[in-house]
């Protein structure tokens, strides 16, 4: 979710283009909202973490790709998914959905408790990392102060079932509302546990390979971001990697002005990172379809007035 800059509000908003393709989600949806938010990257480091702690998720990553020297890689990648996914034409978000689904097909990894063979793609693994992902976005969004109104909140995990039906499942067994995610969370906990792939990319999470001219900002700029997806993390995802976490008021507090900081960035300047799938989401929608924090406050209130079903 973009703001100006500036600290003004924006002016009347158009609608898109008639006839232009919004993708899988659309300019209405709370997702397309959302996932404009600078705070989105920290959210990612967050999901990173908790689903380091399903077992069989984590050895799939270890033994399928070069993690520890592609792991910048395989960030950018992930944002690029889930920014094709977002902003991305219908074609291009199953494009990269089929993509998925075909490398995940031909991959397996081995149990590292019972040495037993599993695919990649096993639903249940699948459901473990969009859970994990989707809890983490939401998570550091609302906590950061992204004003999505309960309702909202249940939209966005509503939505982004069309992302687990993308990488391999079926979206009726999916989670689709907040309570349903919590109580998802709630049977799968007896099965995570921080065992030597976790703490593998928890080790790597806390102090990423850069480049030698790099080292210096690196070791200024990312601990603080680190922390704050590790602090983010639910209590029991704390003890179980146990290391201590900022009392959840110092988090939340940090999290607000860190979203305050990066929000204050002008969006058109953020936007222009490559990919840059927001700008050609606009140039295809119009700027009518500009991502704004406004458009779900003003969607809240309109909903919220005396008179309406």
């Amino acid at each position: 979710m973009g703001t100006t800059g500036t600290g003004t509000r924006p002016g009347p908003r158009r609608g898109p283009r008639p006839g232009a393709d919004p993708g899988l989600y659309g300019p209405s949806s709370v997702t397309w909202q959302c996932h404009g938010d600078p705070m989105m990257w920290i959210a990612g480091l967050r999901a990173l973490y908790l689903q380091a702690l399903h077992p069989r998720a984590v050895r799939g990553v270890m033994e399928n790709s070069d993690f520890r020297a592609d792991a910048w890689g395989r960030l950018l990648r992930t944002a690029d998914f889930v920014g094709t996914l977002t902003y991305g034409t219908t074609e291009a978000a199953e494009r990269a959905g089929l993509r998925v689904r075909t490398i995940h097909r031909k991959l397996s990894a081995t149990d590292p408790d019972t040495g037993e063979r599993f695919p990649v793609d096993d639903p249940e693994l699948l459901m473990w990392i969009h859970c994990a992902q989707i809890d983490s976005f939401l998570h550091v969004l609302r906590r950061s102060g992204v004003p999505l109104t309960p309702d909202q909140a249940d939209r966005y995990v509503d939505e982004n079932r069309v992302s687990a039906r993308l990488v391999g499942l079926d979206p009726a067994g999916v989670p689709a509302d907040t309570a349903g995610l919590a109580a998802y969370f709630e049977r799968i906990r007896p099965e995570l546990a921080a065992g030597p792939d976790a703490l593998a990319v928890d080790d790597f999470l806390r102090g990423p390979p850069v480049p030698a001219l790099l080292v210096r900002g690196r070791n200024l700029l990312w601990p603080p971001l680190a922390g704050l997806a590790y602090g983010s993390l639910p209590g029991w995802a704390h003890q179980l990697y146990g290391r201590p976490a900022p009392a959840p008021r110092s988090v939340t507090r940090r999290l607000r002005l860190t979203g305050r900081v990066l929000r204050s960035i002008p969006a058109g300047l953020r936007w222009q990172l490559p990919p840059g799938h927001i700008l050609k989401a606009m140039r295809r929608m119009g700027p009518g379809s500009r991502p704004s924090p406004y458009t779900l406050r003003t969607s809240a209130a309109i909903l919220d007035r005396p008179g309406r079903a």
